[in-house]
């Protein structure tokens, strides 16, 4: 290869990468997730009832799963997207409709879609899709 086509080749092909890659905006580490889970299971009594919630092991920091209604299920990564690197967690506050990180990066969000309630963060936490049968909530991306 000549010396002018290499650059021109090397260009290309970071391009090509680039386009690839998903846009992430809010720095939060994109993690795959597939998880089922059995709501009968007493670990999971929470979300039995519409407005309940559990913690759930999976994507980057922990999954938040909230109930909406009875057909209706949000699941929010917990990774704060405010300073990500900062690896801050979000849990339910006392109102049980929001999660925030007070004492790390001193945002709050909805539960019921992750959109952000109190800043400094002006990105949503990452939301994954759920699939429910009426008894196993199949959780995403």
């Amino acid at each position: 290869m000549s010396r002018l086509l290499y650059p021109i080749a090397l260009f290309a092909a970071c391009a090509l990468v680039a386009s690839c890659e998903k846009d992430n905006p809010s720095g939060v580490p994109p993690t795959g997730v597939n998880i089922s889970v059995n709501i009968n299971l007493p670990e999971y009594a929470g979300l039995q009832v519409p407005g309940g919630w559990a913690y759930i092991t999976g994507g980057s920091q922990g999954i938040i799963v909230y109930r909406i209604n009875t057909d209706q299920f949000s699941a929010l990564d917990r990774h704060c997207p405010y300073q990500p690197e900062n690896l801050c967690r979000v849990t339910v506050d006392q109102s049980n409709v929001q999660a925030r990180d007070t004492a790390c990066c001193g945002s709050a969000y909805l539960l019921f879609n992750g959109s952000v309630s109190q800043g400094p963060s002006s990105f949503n936490l990452t939301q994954y899709q759920t699939n429910w049968n009426g008894t196993t909530l199949r959780i995403f991306n």
